[in-house]
C-alpha cells in the first residue's frame, strides 16, 4: 500500500493492537495507520493468535509488525515488551498505550475487586509500559508517547449503572499524561493524551442499531465515529508533525465535549 513515509524509521509499540472480535478497534487502526506511514510496528495483546493476524494484515500490506503476547499490567511484562521490540527492530520510538478495560458500578455497587482490576489494567499498566519504554526513547533522543483515554474521564456519566472505576481511571491517565510530559520535556520525549468520544468499535459491537443511532444523535457532528479517527489522530501525534505538542489532552469526539445544545 501507498504511504507517505511520515513515520518511515521509526519503531512503535502498540498495546492492546488487535481487536475483541469482528471489526476495527482504535488499536487495530493505529496499528496499521502506523505500518502504512512506514513505522515498523510491535503488536501487543494477551492472545498472540489475534496478533498474528493483524501481523498477516500488515504483511499483506507491504508493512512490518511483529507480535508480543503478554499482559503488561502484570509486573515485568512491560519491561519485556520494550526489550523485544528493541531487540527485533532496534529501539522504541512510539509507544501506544490502548490497553484499558471498562466496567458498571456506582461508589455503592462497585466492589474493590473491580475497581482495583480497572485500576491495575488501566492506570498501572500504561506507567509499567512508559516505564519500561523511556529508556528505550532516551537512547534515540526522544519519542512519543499516546495514552488513549475516554470522555469518560472528562465528564460525568449519567447512567443508572454507573462507570466509577472506569471514569476515575479514564481521569487519572489526563494527570499521567500531564505528569509524564512534565518530566521528559528537556529530553525530547513527548506524552499526549487521545480523548476517545462514542466511537463503534468491536468494544460496543453488542449495541444494537437503536442504541448506535442515539449515540450518532448526541454528538455536535451528528456523525458516528470510528477506529479510524482515532488513528489518524494518533498518526499525528506519533509523527514529527507534532515536535511541538506535549501534555495535550486531545478530544476526538465529534465536538461532544466541547458543544453544548443551551435550551432556548
Amino acid at each position: 500500500m501507498a504511504t507517505e513515509g511520515r513515520l518511515a524509521g521509526k519503531v512503535a509499540i502498540v498495546t492492546g493492537a488487535a481487536p475483541r472480535g469482528e471489526g476495527i478497534g482504535n488499536g487495530t487502526a493505529a496499528a496499521l495507520l502506523f505500518a502504512r506511514e512506514g513505522a515498523k510496528v510491535v503488536l501487543v495483546n494477551r492472545s498472540a493468535e489475534r496478533g498474528r493476524a493483524l501481523a498477516d494484515r500488515i504483511a499483506a500490506e507491504g508493512g512490518e509488525a511483529a507480535v508480543f503476547a503478554g499482559d503488561v499490567s502484570e509486573t515485568g511484562t512491560a519491561d519485556a515488551m520494550a526489550a523485544f521490540a528493541t531487540e527485533r527492530f532496534g529501539g522504541v520510538d512510539i509507544l501506544h498505550n490502548n490497553v484499558g478495560i471498562g466496567g458498571p458500578g456506582t461508589a455503592e455497587t462497585a466492589s474493590l475487586e473491580q475497581w482495583n482490576e480497572m485500576f491495575q489494567v488501566n492506570l498501572t499498566g500504561t506507567l509499567l509500559c512508559i516505564r519500561a519504554c523511556l529508556p528505550e526513547m532516551r537512547k534515540r533522543g526522544g519519542g512519543s508517547i499516546i495514552n488513549i483515554s475516554s470522555i469518560a474521564g472528562a465528564t460525568g456519566l449519567m447512567r443508572e449503572t454507573g462507570a466509577v472505576a472506569y471514569t476515575t481511571t479514564k481521569a487519572g491517565l489526563h494527570g499521567l499524561t500531564l505528569s509524564v510530559a512534565a518530566d521528559y520535556a528537556a529530553e525530547g520525549i513527548r506524552c499526549n493524551c487521545i480523548i476517545v468520544g462514542t466511537v463503534f468499535t468491536p468494544m460496543v459491537g453488542h449495541y444494537d442499531e437503536a442504541a448506535r443511532e442515539r449515540r450518532r444523535r448526541g454528538v455536535p457532528l451528528q456523525t458516528e465515529g470510528t477506529g479510524w479517527d482515532i488513528g489518524w489522530a494518533a498518526v499525528y501525534l506519533a509523527s514529527d508533525e507534532s515536535r511541538w505538542v506535549t501534555g495535550a489532552l486531545i478530544p476526538v469526539d465529534g465536538g461532544f465535549l466541547a458543544l453544548r445544545n443551551w435550551p432556548r
